[in-house]
């Protein structure tokens, strides 16, 4: 088996966010947005880069998709508790959609940590649309200002990649990275099946 190099940028980009997570948590209890702000839009940026960088210079790993899955879902742990502490009246009439958002995405670990043990990291191509959409509304949001429509979008593409990774996760025998959607893993069994018959 060929050892992984981890040592790479998209990954340090990924711990980075890691490590920043407690502290943006720390200035959420302080009451500073601003600070907040900027280090959320920060991580939020590093996210993107982290995944370009490392489509661009070949440096995926599996490592680095498992570190950059736990560093997103603290980015966003931390944007979520962000939204509700400094956005809340804002997004009054139509925050049930974030709470149904919220709602799948715990389901969609829940049913990882059950069934393999880890977090999820399948990849797919509606979460990495799903995610640069809802991080664009973040940004924008505590950036600039809130915009319905945009929230809209986001949460819908949201419902959507988490109902695929679900479905994925509850009919996988095995935890798998890159996984791109539920076509392609549908495509992959059946080529399998089709070799072992």
């Amino acid at each position: 088996m060929k050892k992984e190099n981890i040592y790479n940028v998209p990954n340090f980009l990924s711990f980075y966010r890691l490590l920043t997570f407690p502290l943006i948590l720390c200035f959420i209890y302080a009451g500073k947005a601003d600070l907040f702000a900027i280090f959320l839009c920060i991580n939020l940026v590093t996210d993107i880069l982290d995944g370009l960088i490392a489509r661009a210079f070949n440096l995926k790993t599996e490592f680095g998709a498992k570190l950059d899955s736990l560093a997103d879902n603290g980015t966003f742990i931390a944007a979520f508790i962000g939204i509700f502490t400094f956005k809340i009246n804002e997004l009054s009439e139509s925050i049930w959609m974030l709470w149904l958002f919220i709602a799948f995405f715990v389901l969609g670990l829940v049913v990882s940590f059950l069934k393999f043990k880890q977090y999820p990291s399948l990849h797919l191509y509606t979460t990495k649309i799903g995610g640069y959409v809802q991080g664009i509304f973040i940004f924008v949001l505590f950036a600039w200002n809130y915009y319905e429509h945009l929230f809209y979008v986001a949460m819908i593409i949201g419902y959507i990649s988490h109902l695929e990774e679900i479905i994925i996760l509850l009919t996988s025998k095995e935890m798998k990275t890159d996984a791109k959607g539920l076509y392609w893993v549908l495509k992959e069994r059946k080529h399998v099946a089709h070799q072992t018959s």
